[in-house]
Parts: C-alpha cells; sequence; structure tokens
C-alpha cells in the first residue's frame, strides 16, 4: 500500500499543467455530453488537441491513444457541424436516436478493425509497451465517438468498455490525474445513457 501511496503522490507532482488543463476542459465536455449540448465540441477540441500532445510523448508511449485523440479532435469537427445542421421541413436539429443494426455493425467493425490495425502498427513500428491494451481501448473508443457524432444512445456503451480498460492502463503510466478523470467519465457515461435512451425513446413515440 505504501508503495501505491508513494507512487500516487508521484505521479500528482508529475502532473505539467497541461494535463491539468487538458482534464478540465474533458470534465466540462462530458457534462455538455450528458446534458446533450453542442458545446461539448468546442471544449473538447481543446482536450483532445492537448492530449494528442501529451500521449504522444515518449515518457508515455501511449500512441495510440495520442492517435485516438487526434481521431477525437476531427470527428469533434464533423460532430459539431453534423449536431448543428436542422433536418427536413421542420428545421429541428438532429435529434438523440437508436442505432439501427447496420449502424451497429459499422460501429462494432470499426472497433475490431480499429483493433488490429492499432496493435499491427503499435507492435511492429513504435516502441510501444502495451500495444494490445492501448490498440483495444483507441478502438473501442474510435466506434463510440462515431455514434457520439451521430447521436446515437447506444455511443456510451462502446465509450465505457473504451474507458473501463482504459483506467488501469493510464495508472500503469503513471497518469494518475487522467485516470481518475477516465473513473469520472465511466460513471457520468453510465447515467449519460440513461439519459439518452429516456429520450430516445420519446423520440421514437413522436414519430410513431
Amino acid at each position: 500500500m505504501n508503495e501505491i501511496y508513494q507512487g500516487l503522490l508521484s505521479g500528482f507532482h508529475e502532473m505539467t499543467t497541461l494535463e491539468i488543463i487538458a482534464v478540465f476542459f474533458a470534465v466540462l465536455s462530458v457534462i455538455f455530453q450528458k446534458k446533450n449540448n453542442i458545446l461539448v465540441y468546442p471544449t473538447g477540441l481543446v482536450s483532445t488537441g492537448i492530449y494528442v500532445y501529451l500521449l504522444s510523448h515518449s515518457h508515455f508511449k501511449l500512441y495510440a491513444e495520442a492517435t485516438l485523440n487526434a481521431y477525437y479532435f476531427v470527428m469533434s469537427v464533423y460532430g459539431w457541424i453534423y449536431w448543428a445542421r436542422r433536418k427536413g421541413q421542420s428545421q429541428e436539429h438532429v435529434r438523440i436516436s437508436f442505432s439501427a443494426a447496420r449502424t451497429m455493425g459499422i460501429a462494432i467493425s470499426i472497433a475490431v478493425i480499429g483493433w488490429a490495425v492499432f496493435y499491427f502498427l503499435l507492435s511492429n513500428y513504435s516502441d510501444s509497451t502495451t500495444p494490445i491494451v492501448d490498440g483495444f481501448v483507441s478502438a473501442t473508443a474510435c466506434a463510440g465517438m462515431w455514434l457520439l457524432a451521430k447521436r446515437k444512445v447506444e455511443n456510451w456503451i462502446l465509450l465505457n468498455i473504451s474507458n473501463l480498460v482504459a483506467i488501469p492502463l493510464l495508472f500503469y503510466k503513471h497518469l494518475y490525474l487522467t485516470s481518475f478523470l477516465t473513473i469520472f467519465l465511466f460513471i457520468i457515461a453510465i447515467f449519460s445513457y440513461f439519459s439518452w435512451r429516456k429520450e430516445g425513446l420519446a423520440n421514437e413515440s413522436l414519430q410513431a
């Protein structure tokens, strides 16, 4: 226990201002995400941009996580545009909905193929020390982020699978503040799933 405690203290002392800023904006982003507020994207852009730089640093060697955050950055731009788009003659914004079988098939394919690609690249073209876990976390999060951009309820399931595996990985890499952020995201995602599910069911009843 003493070793764990000392490790935590050491990790907190090693935290940079950039990591603190990234975590702050990530917390804001997930709060806006839970509230189904479009501000999830501008706040997310700040956080993911910083994490791309931090995680690719040679000290951490979480290259797939860095790539994932670059993907988040791009998908945040796409999601921002998609969420702001108005649909049909009613000119309503795109609503929360459930994924059709085809959409879930695409999401699962993104996760599986992405994991294989990340693992291959990390194992053969990097000095990553955690290619299997790093690749899995990144691939499942990619799939979840794609569903989030399309405002699909199931995004929370895939994002939380990613979060659950990411927590011990981040502790192992001494990214303690980011580890606690991920625990926070995991808890929020559980409540968010049920909140979005309720709204998705309400939207279905309106369309019936």
